[in-house]
């Protein structure tokens, strides 16, 4: 069975998001249920039919969770922070050599990626061609809209 990489932080919201859903969301639509049961004919309650699904929702990702805690590989990413080059778990400024644009992003596991958060996945094409390099040097992403070129102005490991 393959190790999952993951953070810390990662790995804490995996865990508190099956704390929610074991202990609240479960009972919740447990409760939902059983008063749509009690409101007759299941083969023609809505309500009956939406809780099931949600029930069926939520069991799937707590199935999904627990598999995920299993196989987690925890990073210690204080650990890192003495190196100057780009590893998982470390937070990479960019500039963009065509707009100028700074970015930054930290390489985090595929569960924890979030773009908007400044998260990306070690899977993702852009961590793949940040792995190695180091302040000052230049990556070269092949990205959906065409090749971008991207120079690495800072890694910090936080």
């Amino acid at each position: 069975m393959e190790k999952i990489p993951m953070t810390a932080s990662g790995h804490a919201a995996l865990e508190s998001e099956l704390k929610r859903r074991t202990s609240e969301e479960r009972p919740r639509i447990i409760e939902l249920i059983a008063e749509a049961r009690g409101h007759g004919d299941l083969s023609e309650n809505a309500e009956y039919h939406a809780a099931k699904e949600a029930h069926g929702l939520n069991e799937g990702r707590i199935l999904e969770i627990e598999e995920q805690l299993s196989r987690a590989e925890i990073i210690d990413i204080s650990k890192l922070s003495g190196s100057k080059t780009i590893k998982f778990g470390a937070t990479v400024t960019l500039v963009d050599e065509d707009t100028e644009e700074k970015k930054k992003y930290q390489i985090v596991g595929d569960q924890e990626a979030d773009v908007k958060e400044g998260r990306i996945s070690i899977s993702s094409p852009i961590a793949r061609a940040l792995i190695g390099k180091g302040k000052g040097d230049t990556v070269e992403v092949a990205a959906p809209g065409g090749a971008r070129s991207y120079e690495v102005l800072d890694v910090k490991y936080r």
